[in-house]
This record gives structure tokens, C-alpha cells and sequence, in this order.
């Protein structure tokens, strides 16, 4: 994963969106927060998806994307917890990253934003996507 020196351009503007990331691999979650707050979005952490549904269903939290890694420790995987947020919480977006070879239909099926976001992908590859579902959202 790669951090882009341009990342203050990147600003998410006045009204920020807020991100969920999901991912066990703590550096990779850490780097993706750091660089989201950065660009000034709101941003949650979850190591897997157990955390990630507690921290969906708190009452206080308002979660507009969910950027997750497929694989991840526990029952449930990045794409179980795409279909729980699509069964569940419809208005939010998903976006699924994997270092893992995964059928990108599967991903397309579940996320708005497209196939899979494959690792290593610079961090920049993350405002964009959520970028893309924005436009969509506000196209809608």
C-alpha cells in the first residue's frame, strides 16, 4: 500500500462522509484511517466483521461506507458482511478490498463501487472509489 504526498488534495469537503474500515491487518487500518481523516472524512475501525456490525448498529454512529477486506478472522468474511449491510442498512455503500484471488462478480454483486479493490492499491484508490459512490449517491 502506497501513501500519496498529494493526499491534502483530497479533501472530502464540508459536508465529510463517514467510513467504517474494516481490517484485521493492523497497519494497513491504521495507514487507511490516518489517510481518510487526513482527507476529511469521519472514520470508524473494526479488526473483523463482528466489530464492525456492533459498531453499525450503534444507535450513535451514522456509517455512510463501509470499506472492508474480504478476509478477515471469524465467521464471517468481507463479503458476508457486505450482504448483512445490503440486507440490513441499504442506504450505506460497500467497498471490498482483497490481496486474495476472488471472483470480482461476486463483489460486483455486493458493492456499488465495482469489483474488488486489490491489494497492494494506493491509498489515493480509496477517496476515489468513495468519491464515485458519492457522485452516484448525489446522481440519484
Amino acid at each position: 500500500m502506497s501513501t500519496s504526498s498529494t493526499h491534502l488534495s483530497a479533501k472530502a469537503g464540508p459536508s465529510p462522509q463517514t467510513v467504517l474500515v474494516v481490517e484485521d491487518e493492523v497497519l494497513i487500518r491504521l495507514v487507511i484511517a490516518e489517510y481518510l481523516r487526513e482527507c476529511g472524512y469521519r472514520v470508524h475501525e473494526a479488526v473483523n466483521a463482528d466489530e464492525a456490525i456492533l459498531i453499525l448498529r450503534a444507535p450513535e454512529v451514522s456509517v455512510d461506507i463501509v470499506f472492508s477486506d474480504v478476509e478477515m478472522p471469524g465467521d464471517m468474511d468481507g463479503f458476508g458482511l457486505a450482504r448483512w449491510v445490503r440486507a440490513n442498512m441499504p442506504q450505506t455503500q460497500v467497498i471490498l478490498t482483497s490481496g486474495a484471488e476472488r471472483s470480482a462478480d461476486i463483489a460486483g454483486t455486493l458493492c456499488e463501487a465495482g469489483p474488488l479493490l486489490e491489494k497492494p492499491y494506493p491509498t489515493q484508490d480509496v477517496v476515489d472509489r468513495i468519491r464515485q459512490l458519492a457522485a452516484k449517491a448525489n446522481r440519484s
